[in-house]
């Protein structure tokens, strides 16, 4: 799965890489978890236009009873994403792109589990292939949130979680976006394990457990002795 992650880079240089002409507003942060608003990047439905929005992370679908469910949505699995009522017409219809910098998984070593950040070699910015819904709630109010949509692990993750969030390259970006691409399975050819020579992995504190600490402490790499204490 995708639990936690980051998106720490200034808010021009998500401007850049994602081709948003209109302003943003986005604050570094170093510790994002579910059921917070998150970065999205999609495309204006009537014109190509990408769009910068914050949405829950965590999705609701439009159909739902009880926003709770979005708490157990976090993560659409790519091998269901287009079956599965609650994705399948998000998948079809509301996909996007959710900007980030690193994410989080944990490796058990002993008793303790030890948070590594994943990352690109390059230490760029990046996208995981997301889809959206908007729901509204008894009071009337629409909420849009979001879902991350994970595949089977490349050889940087295999040892530490059996998922890994889908990494898109950045020439998949505009037919992911399109919302008139109803291509099932040109769509599901892309959510396939990231090149694993293209990323990196390092050891960060445990400070990264806690959803209160935001800093960039927590994506501090740890030194080795630190790790094997």
């Amino acid at each position: 799965m995708c639990g936690r992650y980051r998106l720490s880079r200034a808010k021009h240089i998500i401007a850049e890489h994602f081709d948003i002409a209109e302003e943003i507003e986005w604050s570094p942060r170093y510790n994002i978890a579910p059921a917070q608003p998150v970065a999205v990047v999609r495309q204006n439905p009537e014109r190509p236009v990408r769009q910068f929005s914050l949405m829950r992370w965590g999705l609701i679908p439009y159909w739902a009873k009880d926003a709770n469910v979005g708490f157990k949505i976090i993560n659409a699995r790519a091998e269901t994403v287009a079956e599965k009522p609650a994705y399948r017409d998000p998948f079809k219809n509301r996909r996007c792109l959710i900007p980030a910098d690193g994410f989080y998984e944990w490796k058990r070593e002993g008793r303790v589990k030890q948070p590594f950040n994943f990352g690109m070699a390059d230490d760029s910015i990046f996208a995981f292939a997301g889809i959206w819904d908007r729901w509204k709630n008894p009071l009337g109010e629409m909420i849009e949130t979001c879902s991350i949509i994970t595949t089977t692990p490349n050889a940087l993750l295999a040892d530490v979680h059996d998922r890994m969030p889908v990494i898109l390259p950045l020439e998949n970006y505009d037919l992911w976006l399109d919302p008139g691409f109803k291509g099932t399975d040109d769509l599901r050819e892309m959510l396939r394990p990231y090149e694993p020579s293209l990323m990196k992995r390092y050891p960060v504190s445990t400070r990264v457990n806690l959803v209160k600490n935001v800093d960039p402490d927590c994506a501090m790499k740890l030194k080795q002795e630190s790790v094997s204490a």
